[in-house]
């Protein structure tokens, strides 16, 4: 097969993927970190609040990123790891929020798929009248299991 751009050398794309992973991270390993209560870390959701009342991740805490440059330091304090989230891939809220923790000098990844995701692969949903489940939609996780074991 030929490609129009040929791929990397291996040692640019494991440079590469390794720096991706370290911006990045899924919602699999977000629930098993707070399933696993991981010490400091802080679950951002960054979305406004009616998306916030709608439902969020359980253990999240709601910080609009027009609000991090102020509230930031004190909801996330100095040694702890943060993980941000807005509503989708289709959304790069939750990349602007990780940028406004960075240039507060904090450790941050962003959650790649964001609470869509996260109501997708039938994880835990906090909304005003309780935690409920949606069912697994099978083209984001087996219906078998909520990882994809990859």
């Amino acid at each position: 097969m030929t490609f129009s751009v040929p791929p990397a050398d291996p040692a640019t794309a494991a440079a590469h993927f390794l720096a991706r992973l370290s911006f990045e991270t899924d919602v699999s390993d977000v629930h098993a970190a707070l399933e696993a209560g991981t010490p400091g870390l802080v679950v951002v959701d960054s979305r406004g609040d009616a998306a916030w009342r709608q439902g969020h991740l359980p253990g999240a805490v709601h910080l609009p990123t027009a609000e991090i440059a102020a509230r930031g330091a004190e909801l996330a304090p100095a040694g702890s790891t943060v993980v941000t989230y807005c509503w989708g891939p289709g959304c790069n809220g939750a990349t602007r929020a990780a940028l406004e923790f960075a240039r507060l000098g904090r450790p941050v990844k962003e959650m790649l798929g964001g609470f869509e995701y996260w109501a997708r692969e039938g994880l835990p949903v906090v909304t005003p009248t309780g935690t409920v489940r949606r069912s697994v939609d099978e083209l984001t996780a087996p219906r078998s299991a909520v990882a994809c074991e990859c």
